[in-house]
């Protein structure tokens, strides 16, 4: 059974989450910035015995990769991403700087997930749902088998990814939840980028912005 292990790292408060079963585990969205972020993150990992086997991230918005390189030089992972989120990737040191949070980037092979594809961990699998609208290669990693969705900057509680920001599109993301993320079981858990967990059913009846009408 896989379990979820979440940590709220960088100043704009980006949520990175460890998903695990026995010692295999997979790291997503690293956004530890600080020092004392990464060795948080990897001490607990050598407390709970796990051995990472995947780097992922949702999507490539400076907040949400700014561990990718320590994940990589501390555990040899090579990056997962949507082919679309590489040119963000490459830009997210540029953006970073208009932060006043110089980063160095990781500079690593690159692996390209597509919708469809599934990362496995243990006995159990996480499946690719492309949703683009917040990026334009968003992605989500959704456990069909105990019913918990990894939403990135897709789906927040009570809102949605922003749309401002380069390579953003509002109608594209409202899509994206609506044929993607709202057909999921009702009781399916959403972890997202931002913020605390929710549920699927939850935000059909209560989120403003795609919820009934």
């Amino acid at each position: 059974m896989l379990a979820v292990q979440s940590f709220t790292f960088n100043p704009v408060q980006e949520n990175t989450y460890v998903i695990y079963e026995g010692k295999d585990a997979c790291i997503i969205d690293p956004g530890c910035y600080f020092g004392n972020e990464r060795r948080a993150l990897k001490e607990w990992l050598h407390d709970e015995q796990l051995t990472p086997k995947f780097l992922l991230n949702t999507h490539c918005h400076l907040d949400h990769v700014f561990g990718n390189k320590f994940i990589h030089d501390e555990y040899g992972l090579t990056l997962h991403i949507h082919e679309r989120e590489k040119e963000m990737l490459n830009n997210a040191p540029t953006a970073a700087l208009r932060w006043n949070m110089p980063f160095e980037n990781y500079r690593g092979d690159l692996i390209f997930l597509h919708a469809g594809d599934t990362i496995q961990i243990g006995d159990n699998q996480l499946i690719v749902i492309l949703a683009p609208g917040h990026s334009p290669g968003s992605i989500c990693f959704y456990c069909k088998a105990q019913h918990f969705i990894v939403s990135g900057d897709v789906l927040f509680k009570m809102s949605i990814g922003r749309t401002d920001l380069p390579g953003g599109d509002y109608q594209t993301l409202i899509q994206s939840i609506h044929k993607e993320i709202l057909v999921l079981p009702d009781e399916t858990t959403v972890y997202p980028g931002h913020g605390e967990s929710t549920t699927i059913g939850f935000e059909k009846q209560n989120n403003p912005f795609v919820g009934a009408k």
